[in-house]
């Protein structure tokens, strides 16, 4: 059995909501029903300008006594600018804790019972979590708040813990058969899941929709009003967008960069992330024309190159593989 991957999540921006406003608070910034969150569940959700464009994709945990948000680190500051504009400290205290505390994440088929071994715990009681689902183990110094996370192509979990025990958590996975994974084996996963990132696929210049955060179940819309909320009802009830993430598969490994051209010869987009997949080959995914369907054939272009690409729809369902 393959051991299962160490993946250090520590650069996350984290913060920290309580009171008894905390997600009343929340919910008038986040585009998903946090009011209706229940302790241990979790979920995600896009922080928007007034015009509606993506400051961050948070994933938003209920840990009864406070509310834990985190989020990409290229996002940090512009989310928790965004807090500090718009939420008010007497109604509901937040601090960001991204330096106090850590957070690792442990992938692969072995994940949960090495997990529990590590926590003195009942595997049974990390398994049965739900996808973003949380559950604390420990008390005081030794507490971990454990997660099921969603981010990557493969099965884990993350826990969330003071540094010093974060550390010592990392230590004793290692010591438990994990593997320390490199940044280009976390890319990859990522992109085999197909989970924009904040800073790579999206930005501050990107609607909710063309990042498919709605097929990911960042936004609820049925909820009461937030930030940015017109933009994107409009876009879901009366419209559409003009360009979405896709993935691309080829022969051969993409160039970040690259421009994606129609059977015409057309610029119709552009690659955001590249990766080869041990299990896909050759994978990325480029923001492109609505018009370019999935299925269709792509030229992507960069130095001079041509490759051959198949555009395929972003979401949980992996893609098709391109032969070359």
């Amino acid at each position: 059995m393959t051991a299962p991957l160490l993946v250090d999540r520590s650069t996350r921006l984290r913060m920290v909501f309580t009171g008894d406003k905390a997600k009343e608070a929340l919910g008038g910034l986040l585009t998903n029903d946090v009011v209706a969150m229940r302790a241990g569940s979790g979920l995600r959700a896009a922080a928007l300008t007034p015009k509606g464009r993506v400051i961050a994709l948070t994933r938003v945990f209920d840990r009864r006594s406070d509310v834990l948000v985190d989020a990409d680190p290229a996002a940090a500051d512009g989310f928790a600018a965004m807090i500090r504009k718009f939420v008010n400290p007497r109604l509901a205290k937040y601090a960001v804790v991204t330096e106090q505390t850590g957070c690792i994440g442990l992938y692969g088929d072995d994940a949960a019972t090495t997990i529990a071994r590590v926590l003195g715990a009942d595997a049974a009681g990390i398994e049965d979590l739900a996808p973003l689902g949380g559950r604390s183990f420990g008390d005081g110094d030794t507490a971990a708040y454990v997660v099921r996370s969603t981010d990557l192509s493969l099965p884990g979990f993350d826990l969330i813990a003071s540094r010093a025990r974060i550390d010592e958590l990392s230590n004793a996975l290692r010591n438990a058969g994990a593997e320390d994974a490199s940044p280009e084996a976390v890319r990859t996963m990522r992109i085999e899941a197909g989970l924009p990132e904040y800073g790579t696929e999206m930005d501050i210049e990107t609607i909710p929709q063309e990042a498919v955060l709605d097929d990911f179940g960042a936004i609820a819309f049925d909820k009461g009003c937030y930030t940015g909320q017109e933009v994107v009802a409009r876009i879901h009830f009366r419209g559409h967008v003009n360009r979405q993430l896709r993935w691309l598969t080829s022969p051969t490994m993409l160039v970040v960069g690259a421009k994606v051209l129609d059977a015409e010869g057309k610029e119709v987009g552009d690659v955001r992330s590249s990766a080869l997949s041990p299990v896909r080959g050759p994978l990325a995914i480029a923001m492109v024309r609505r018009e370019v369907e999935p299925g269709s054939t792509v030229g992507v272009v960069w130095e001079g190159a041509t490759v051959a690409a198949r555009v395929e729809r972003l979401g949980s369902t992996p893609p098709a593989i391109l032969k070359g």
